[in-house]
């Protein structure tokens, strides 16, 4: 079956230097919904922030982990050809990786989350959910939050917060989630305490 691989960046430089000033706002900034894919058009699977972020960050030293539907689909073709990256099989192989938040697996605590010697080698997770708003809230606290500050994505699945608590716990190991839905993202860096509303 021949797979049509959509285009990528249409000003890569504009486009990256715009796309890794937002993420990188979004870890330092946790909550707060940044902006980094205006307009663009992502293949299959991805949500245009998810593609603009593996786009911006993934290279051919940086592997990803992908689900078996998108790492054999359009998805996976497209992020070989732009990123040259490779596709691994295991999550604790993977810098980067893409998960659907309704999915049950892989848990979030099956991805590297570094070393001592290297806690900055940890997965950087992608989660893919149905809106950045809307659900039920979290309250958020830690450094790049001025007191708390809430967020209430939907498309989650039950636990995802209890698993981001345990991942805190292992600080300064531990995995960098960024939610994405849309056009849009929100960051929950390792450092990020998080407790749900009752």
């Amino acid at each position: 079956m021949q797979v049509t691989i959509s285009p990528g960046f249409s000003d890569p430089v504009f486009q990256s230097q715009a796309a890794f000033r937002a993420l990188l706002n979004a870890l330092a900034e946790p909550g707060l919904v940044q902006q980094v894919a205006p307009g663009f058009a992502a293949p299959e699977g991805l949500e245009p922030a998810t593609a603009i972020a593996l786009l911006t960050l993934a290279d051919y030293e940086t592997p990803i982990w992908l689900p078996p539907a998108l790492r054999d689909g359009p998805a996976g073709a497209w992020l070989r050809f732009h990123c040259g990256a490779a596709l691994v099989d295991e999550p604790a192989q993977a810098s980067f990786a893409v998960i659907d938040g309704m999915t049950s697996s892989p848990l979030l605590a099956d991805f590297n989350p570094g070393t001592d010697q290297f806690p900055d080698r940890s997965t950087t997770v992608l989660v893919q959910c149905a809106a950045l708003g809307g659900g039920d809230s979290v309250t958020l606290s830690g450094p790049g939050i001025a007191g708390s500050r809430e967020i209430a994505p939907t498309g989650l699945r039950p636990g995802f917060w209890a698993e981001l608590t345990e991942n805190a716990e292992l600080y300064p190991l531990g995995i960098d989630v960024i939610l994405s839905h849309g056009e849009a993202v929100i960051g929950l860096p390792r450092s990020t305490q998080i407790v749900e509303t009752r």
